[in-house]
C-alpha cells in the first residue's frame, strides 16, 4: 500500500503549481487552469484521507463528487465570462481588463 505522505506531497506539489499558475500568469485562461489544478489537488487530498481513514463509507466519495461538480460549474462560468470579456475588449490579458473602473 502506498503511504499517505506520497499522496499529500503530490497534492501539495500540484497545488503549488496551480498557485504559481494563478499568480504568475497574465492570461485569464491560464489563471483559470491554475484554479482547476488547485481544485484537483484538494480532491486528491480528500480521496487520500478518505481511503486511509473511512474506506468503508461513501462520505468521502460524495464530497469529492460535489467538488468535481463545483469545479465544472466554475470552469463553465469562468469561460463564459472570459468569452464575454474577449468579445467586448478583444483581449484576455488580466492587466488590461479594467471593466469595473469608471
Amino acid at each position: 500500500m502506498i503511504p499517505i505522505s506520497w499522496f499529500l506531497i503530490f497534492s501539495a506539489a500540484l497545488f503549488c503549481i496551480g498557485l504559481f499558475g494563478v499568480l504568475a500568469r497574465k492570461n485569464t485562461i491560464g489563471m483559470l487552469m491554475g484554479v482547476e489544478l488547485m481544485l484537483n489537488a484538494v480532491n486528491i487530498n480528500l480521496l487520500a484521507f478518505w481511503a486511509y481513514r473511512y474506506a468503508g463509507q461513501m462520505n468521502g466519495l460524495v464530497f469529492v463528487a460535489i467538488v468535481f461538480a463545483a469545479a465544472a460549474a466554475e470552469a463553465a462560468v469562468g469561460l463564459a465570462l472570459i468569452i464575454s470579456v474577449y468579445r467586448r475588449r478583444t483581449t484576455v490579458m488580466a492587466d488590461e481588463l479594467n471593466l469595473m473602473k469608471g
